[in-house]
């Protein structure tokens, strides 16, 4: 059993991104001037929460590691997708932009539609091949490829099955426009019926909906969240709930335990933007192309367990699921 205590803040250097542009220089470099080996950067985000900045924090720690000097525009949308649109348009018109790093579904599938030539490298992106982001797993886009967080054989009932031996409905809350948690859903039941589990769905349209969507799960022995944006990023208030009814709340995004969920075995978002970070590398300073990568799968997962914030759900976890995983402590 290892124990790593994180903050809800832990990943390093979690970029503030805002609709306003924020220009980032790596390698310390201050001056505005960009010079022939700078590279400007655009970056988007659909929401702001744990997993997604890690991600960036992630990228941008292989661009500094590796020495590359570059200025990055950031902008978030906010969580809506007009706001992502605005977005995808200014990055498309703004011609001094080298590279395009697009974080989550919403984001990548709408930047996609607007630029058609220069480099995008996605990332948290489900299924960029239902998407339509990349013609097949085995070959990129024209100019779009990247890393997916399709889980690898993660198996979240499963694991919300090892945590409660007796739970019977597992209710799920996602939102209804996000083609990444509706697939994840679909993953879900398929996976519960094979475990004579119930699987309660209740989709919301939009971040208003998420207290009147809890309420309707109020009957559920537990709660599991898809890595979907919309309610990742209201996750405080789902785990305010789960602990007011005594329901546990389990996740597919491994960023939240740290913030009270009681478990998830899932992938790594900071390595997954170091892995885009070294695609963006390549293709930045060493003459790379887009087609030169095919999208790509995570291969690992990592089972993360928090038995204190268990507790405050009601539940005690089994010593023997606690003893696989990595010990979080929320903060």
């Amino acid at each position: 059993m290892r124990l790593r205590r994180l903050g809800a803040t832990s990943v390093a250097a979690v970029i503030a991104l805002t609709l306003g542009s924020v220009a980032l220089t790596g390698c310390g470099n201050s001056d505005d001037s960009a010079s022939s080996d700078q590279f400007t950067i655009g970056a988007a985000i659909i929401v702001s929460h744990p997993a997604l900045e890690a991600v960036v924090a992630g990228f941008e720690e292989v661009l500094k590691e590796e020495g590359v000097k570059y200025k990055m525009i950031s902008k978030n949308a906010q969580g809506d997708q007009a706001n992502a649109a605005t977005i995808a348009s200014t990055f498309a018109s703004n011609k001094d932009i080298d590279l395009i790093l697009a974080v989550s579904t919403p984001i990548a599938t709408t930047m996609a539609a607007a630029e058609k030539d220069r480099p995008i490298l996605f990332a948290a992106v489900t299924d960029p091949v239902g998407d339509k982001l990349v013609p097949s797993w085995d070959k990129a886009g024209p100019n779009i490829t990247g890393a997916s967080d399709l889980p690898p054989e993660a198996k979240p009932v499963s694991l919300v099955q090892e945590a409660m031996p007796d739970v019977a409905n597992v209710g799920v809350l996602y939102s209804s426009s996000e083609s990444n948690s509706l697939a994840q859903v679909e993953a879900f039941e398929a996976e519960a019926k094979e475990l004579g589990i119930k699987i309660t769905k209740q989709g919301i349209t939009g971040p208003n909906e998420v207290s009147a969507g809890l309420d309707a799960l109020a009957g559920v022995d537990a709660i599991l969240i898809p890595t979907d944006n919309t309610v990742v990023a209201a996750i405080a208030s789902v785990i305010q709930f789960g602990q007011e009814n005594k329901i546990p709340v389990f996740c597919a995004d491994n960023s939240t335990v740290e913030l009270g969920t009681v478990a998830t075995r899932g992938l790594s978002y900071h390595n997954q933007g170091r892995r885009v970070g070294e695609m963006a590398v390549a293709i930045l300073r060493d003459g790379k192309t887009v087609a030169d990568f095919k999208p790509e799968k995570p291969t690992e997962t990592e089972l993360l367990v928090n038995p204190d914030a268990a507790k405050k759900f009601g539940l005690t976890l089994p010593e023997a699921l606690v003893a696989q995983g990595t010990v979080v402590e929320t903060k």
